[in-house]
């Protein structure tokens, strides 16, 4: 593929904590397979990083179908982190993914704190990885989220698996809590070099005329569109409770998507859903993030994250001595 606008343009680099990315654009995991998939669509050494399908430590076979099901602006999915596990990964997957010219973040799931450690370890002694998301925030496998919802336990497994091994560590956080800020400052006080925010929300799907759910699991991820402003809402929130930086994900699929996350205070983001329907989208958003920062008067991405100026909306203010509610003007 030829030479694209983005590499003569504005420094596009962003730094999470030990990570250091060539453009904050990404690609998520459980949307882009191995990157084998996306070949024909996508110029794959462009992309600031990509995060491979979640790996465990033994082969998982997954739910029973139905595993996704459309919805409205958005997906439901409840494929259970269907793998083959980390040896099959590290043997067939990751030779490939590391002549990929991105970098590459190893997503994993554990059921047990020590899975989670010793896939990190394991990791860590191979060559190829720039980076580990912790995925734990899975909602669609039993104990998937625990380490999610506990901060005691979110803290302790970020800070284990940060010792186990030298690569980078991100949390990847869950929107079904009562407060994402509380989980933050436990990632962070873990020692995560970045924080994953969002992955899905709960939700279901449900065949009246059947009087059964639409998932074989009953309840599952819902991504897409439709959780835009929910993920939005919390990269936000978490961006003032913690100094670690933040990759937003979640409905993002444009470059008016990307720049509204960079500046509600992620320092890179994550295209998932829009894989599936428009996999050329990483590329037209890199296309555009030059143009969309000399908007802003930005030389680089770091002079707009966490931009946005807050204000009361929609407030009148209080009248001034000596007007009355009923003068005219």
């Amino acid at each position: 593929m030829s030479s694209s606008p983005v590499d003569q343009a504005a420094d596009l680099a962003v730094q999470l904590g030990r990570l250091r990315l060539p453009n904050p654009v990404l690609v998520a995991s459980g949307t882009f397979g191995y990157a084998r998939e996306m070949e024909a669509f996508v110029d794959l050494a462009r992309l600031g990083g990509i995060v491979p399908k979640t790996v465990t430590l033994e082969p998982r076979q997954g739910n029973a179908p139905w595993r996704t099901v459309e919805t409205a602006a958005g997906m439901l999915n409840a494929i259970g982190l269907d793998n083959d596990g980390l040896d099959a990964f590290i043997e067939h997957h990751l030779p490939y993914l590391r002549g990929l010219g991105a970098p590459i973040i190893v997503s994993v799931a554990g059921r047990t704190h020590d899975e989670f450690v010793a896939m990190c370890r394991r990791l860590g002694e191979c060559e190829g990885a720039a980076a580990v998301e912790l995925n734990i925030s899975c909602p669609n496998v039993s104990h998937g989220v625990d380490f999610g919802v506990d901060p005691a336990m979110c803290e302790r497994v970020v800070a284990d698996c940060r010792a186990a091994c030298s690569l980078p560590i991100i949390a990847k956080l869950t929107p079904n809590v009562t407060s994402i800020a509380v989980m933050a400052r436990a990632a962070e006080a873990g020692g995560a070099d970045a924080l994953a925010v969002i992955n899905t929300v709960l939700g279901m799907s449900v065949n009246w005329r059947k009087r059964r759910p639409m998932l074989a699991n009953t309840v599952g991820g819902l991504s897409g569109p439709a959780i835009k402003p929910i993920a939005l809402r919390c990269v936000w929130q978490a961006a003032q409770a913690v100094k670690t930086p933040i990759i937003g994900i979640g409905g993002i699929a444009t470059i008016d998507d990307v720049m509204e996350f960079l500046v509600a205070g992620a320092s890179a983001v994550q295209l998932g859903t829009v894989n599936f329907y428009r996999p050329g989208a990483s590329m037209e958003v890199l296309d555009a993030l030059p143009g969309a920062l000399a908007e802003l008067g930005a030389a680089d991405v770091e002079q707009v994250i966490g931009a946005m100026s807050i204000r009361a909306a929609n407030v009148c203010p209080p009248p001034r001595q000596g007007e009355g509610l009923g003068e005219g003007v």
